[in-house]
């Protein structure tokens, strides 16, 4: 499989689908981004790495951290991080109150909102500042030293943040926030601030693929049954309420943001990073998730 070729190919393809959607308004730092744009990269674990269009524009990643900081929390915690927060899809948008209040304060999954602000209190009770720590393990898994947060987004996103807010202080009075939830909404925050490239997501991504060793940072972050549960996390609670379509599509496990960047990874093979900030209903890049169709049809390699 020639990949140079693959992904140049998929970027002349989707530029129909890159007007198509629409970058997330809801937070005005990231409602000024261009829907045309569009990056992809691929990371193997045998040391090869491709790219195409903007792969060296750093983006928010958003909730692409969510996983980053599961990895984290989950190698330090152990089991016991699943007595606070569930391994189910929701089913519903990944800001909803609803579920909350009869799983009396039990997020459904660690990637809607309220399940990553509970990995966000653990990660904060282990290692106080736990976005930067999360700052620091992306530094060393991507290679990049000059990773950091996006302060401008960061503070409009918690000028925005009731619905975020809400969601902490009702986990708070079921007792599933430990910590003050203002330190909470502030560590979260910063989390999904982060910049990076899709070449440095990419790399960054491939301790998921390698069952938790990292071939960057040359660490044992997670145990292989550990990456294992991540990667099943990804696939069936990844991209919002849209994860039966990406596993349908894709067949992939796969993390979103609303900043229009996706990771994919391919287990004992390679991590994928795509970009192109125009989202769907759902809040998915949308000529993200054409690219990574093409990609999986065209190469045959999938997770089935």
């Amino acid at each position: 499989m020639d990949i140079q070729q693959l992904i140049d190919d998929i970027a002349r393809d989707i530029i129909p689908y890159l007007s198509a959607g629409k970058p997330a308004d809801y937070i005005p730092a990231l409602a000024g981004e261009s829907a045309t744009q569009f990056a992809m990269a691929v990371s193997t674990l045998d040391g090869q790495h491709f790219h195409t269009g903007l792969a060296d524009k750093r983006f928010s990643i958003q909730s692409i951290s969510k996983a980053f900081m599961l990895a984290q929390t989950l190698a330090q915690t152990g089991e016991a991080l699943w007595q606070r927060v569930g391994k189910e899809p929701s089913g519903n948008p990944f800001n909803s109150l609803v579920q909350l209040e009869y799983e009396h304060g039990i997020p459904r999954n660690p990637f809607i909102n309220a399940g990553a602000l509970v990995v966000t209190d653990i990660a904060i009770s282990q290692q106080g500042d736990s976005s930067a720590a999360l700052r620091s393990f992306l530094r060393e898994e991507s290679g990049e030293e000059a990773l950091d947060f996006d302060y401008v987004i960061a503070s409009s996103e918690a000028e925005h943040g009731h619905r975020n807010a809400a969601l902490a202080h009702f986990m708070k009075s079921c007792g599933n926030i430990g910590n003050p939830v203002d330190q909470v909404l502030a560590h979260y925050f910063r989390a999904c601030s982060l910049r990076m490239s899709v070449r440095e997501l990419a790399r960054a991504g491939l301790f998921l693929a390698n069952h938790g060793a990292s071939p960057i940072s040359g660490q044992q972050r997670l145990s292989r049954s550990q990456a294992k549960q991540v990667n099943a996390i990804m696939l069936t609670c990844g991209t919002y309420d849209a994860a039966g379509e990406f596993a349908y599509r894709v067949g992939l496990p796969c993390k979103s943001g609303v900043g229009g960047g996706i990771l994919a990874i391919l287990p004992g093979k390679m991590s994928i990073a795509v970009w192109s900030p125009g989202l769907d209903a759902r809040g998915n890049s949308l000529a993200g998730l054409e690219a990574l169709d093409r990609f999986t049809t065209r190469s045959g390699q999938s997770v089935f």
